[in-house]
């Protein structure tokens, strides 16, 4: 971490460890508002399932159902072990997957807003901004995804604006993790 700039603003400096356990914490604070939000949405759209039952893809029962996040990690799981994973795993992947890349990429928050003199809420829309561009680099790659331009408008702009939650209220939260940490002088 840049310990110079960190004393410089009135704060302790904080180690890579403390960095990346905060910005995890944080990203799972913002992995839950981005869910509260899509379920919002889901609801308005006639949704019937309560949040818990949404929340955990219990409605997901094979792969062809399953989302994204569970595709993923398909593949991750069956290139790395060789074994092909029955449908009755779908939804638990797709929460695992779902998660864990949320809070992973907390961890890079964590590292890069640990390394500034002051961590701004503000870098949180960039940072959710980034989530979302990376998804759609990443993902038509692995033909999980069309390519951006084939997205209505509309569509990327909900996608969007449910990952700026994601990267706001991870800002939040390592602030406010930040703050609680240590006083400042």
């Amino acid at each position: 971490m840049l310990k110079g700039n960190a004393k410089q603003a009135g704060r302790t400096p904080m180690t890579p460890l403390g960095a990346v356990i905060r910005g995890s914490a944080a990203a799972a604070v913002g992995t839950l508002a981005m869910d509260v939000l899509l379920y919002g949405r889901y609801r308005k759209e006639a949704g019937k399932s309560g949040f818990p039952r949404w929340e955990f893809s219990a409605d997901v029962h094979n792969w062809d159902e399953a989302p994204a996040p569970a595709q993923v990690g398909k593949r991750l799981f069956e290139g790395l072990f060789r074994r092909e994973l029955p449908d009755r795993r779908a939804a638990l992947v797709n929460n695992v997957m779902h998660w864990g890349f949320g809070i992973l990429n907390g961890a890079v928050y964590g590292v890069l807003a640990g390394s500034v003199p002051e961590p701004k809420v503000r870098h949180g829309a960039l940072f959710g901004a980034g989530v979302w561009a990376s998804g759609y680099v990443t993902l038509p790659a692995a033909g999980l995804y069309e390519p951006i331009w084939k997205y209505d408008g509309r569509v990327l702009a909900k996608d969007l604006s449910a990952h700026l939650v994601y990267g706001l209220t991870t800002a939040t939260a390592f602030r406010i993790l930040d703050y609680v940490r240590k006083p400042r002088k």
